[in-house]
């Protein structure tokens, strides 16, 4: 008699599993639910648009994220609420702003040293792709790829979805605690020491770089971590700022409320931002030591050097835009 083995049920991919780990770790909270719900609408709609294209990009995101290291916990999110099944999503909407609509070049993304790192920029565009494009560019053309921390404005968390967007894609709310714990844990951390003064500035002052904060450098020293300058050329020309209508931020209790070329004249659409070409460079680490503690102004000598190394940088990019053209090409 003949003995038939017995039929072993197919295990689902690491696709579905993800999917349903994220689904069943949305349960509790309906925001993170419609967020992740919005997130996965998204993704079919692209895919849908451009179904080559875009599920060749999903691939190149799964198995890079799949090499990303990760602390994770029993459900799956990393101590600061990261989540790689909701930022794999994330990742493919930027990735294609990267790869298609900004069309990013990025240079010197391989002196990202391992270990803890501050990633220190220019700051411009009146809504922080900037940061989204850097981030993206460590992560799909780093080599290990990275997750890049980005430090949110304090604000960021009231907004809803906004705010899960940001943790489950790897940002934190930028205080200090938060940015010591990611360093100490060797995370590649990014920070915009202009903060709203270089993003929400009128476009008269695109790329003159503003008032840096002290802070990131405080940190630097308390932790030893080296400093990577970046100067991003593109940015300021998204979405080219008018004027910053500070009395109805501080009514809406928003850090800035710009006025630009096509906000709010356009309603929603004046939102989108220009396909405008994006140029990234990294420039080499810099060290640092010193006292933490120490007074402004011997602090401030530091962070000069870094504001001036980022002026060079940006100087020498800016040359290359010969005509208007070069803005868009």
């Amino acid at each position: 008699m003949a003995v038939t083995a017995p039929t072993v049920p197919a295990l689902p991919s690491a696709r579905v599993r993800g999917r349903a780990a994220a689904r069943a770790t949305s349960r509790h909270h309906p925001l993170v639910e419609l967020a992740d719900e919005l997130a996965e609408s998204t993704g079919r709609a692209l895919r849908a648009l451009a179904p080559s294209a875009v599920l060749r990009l999903e691939e190149e995101i799964e198995e890079r994220l799949a090499r990303v290291p990760l602390r994770k916990n029993e459900y799956g999110y990393d101590p600061w609420g990261f989540h790689p099944a909701v930022a794999r999503r994330i990742l493919l909407l930027t990735s294609l702003f990267y790869r298609y609509y900004f069309r990013v070049e990025l240079a010197g993304v391989e002196r990202l040293p391992a270990g803890r790192v501050l990633v220190v920029a220019n700051h411009g565009g009146q809504i922080a792709l900037d940061a989204a494009m850097i981030a993206t560019g460590v992560f799909l053309e780093g080599e290990p790829p990275r997750i890049l921390r980005g430090m949110g404005e304090y604000w960021l968390p009231r907004v809803p979805w906004i705010n899960i967007v940001m943790v489950r894609s790897g940002s934190v709310v930028g205080t200090p605690k938060n940015c010591l714990d990611l360093l100490h844990r060797d995370e590649a951390v990014i920070v915009f020491p202009e903060g709203v003064r270089g993003m929400n500035k009128p476009y008269w002052q695109a790329y003159r770089l503003q008032r840096f904060g002290l802070g990131f450098m405080r940190l630097a020293l308390a932790t030893r971590t080296p400093i990577v300058p970046v100067a991003v050329v593109g940015s300021e020309e998204q979405a080219p700022g008018i004027a910053n209508l500070r009395s109805v931020a501080r009514l809406l209790g928003m850090p800035a409320f710009p006025l630009t070329l096509t906000w709010p004249w356009l309603g929603p659409l004046g939102l989108v931002p220009f396909p405008v070409k994006y140029r990234i460079t990294f420039g080499e680490p810099m060290e640092f030591s010193g006292d933490a503690h120490a007074e402004d102004e011997a602090i401030e000598k530091l962070v000069r050097q870094v504001k001036r190394r980022i002026r060079t940088m940006l100087d020498r990019m800016l040359e290359k835009r010969k005509t208007i053209l070069s803005i868009f090409f």
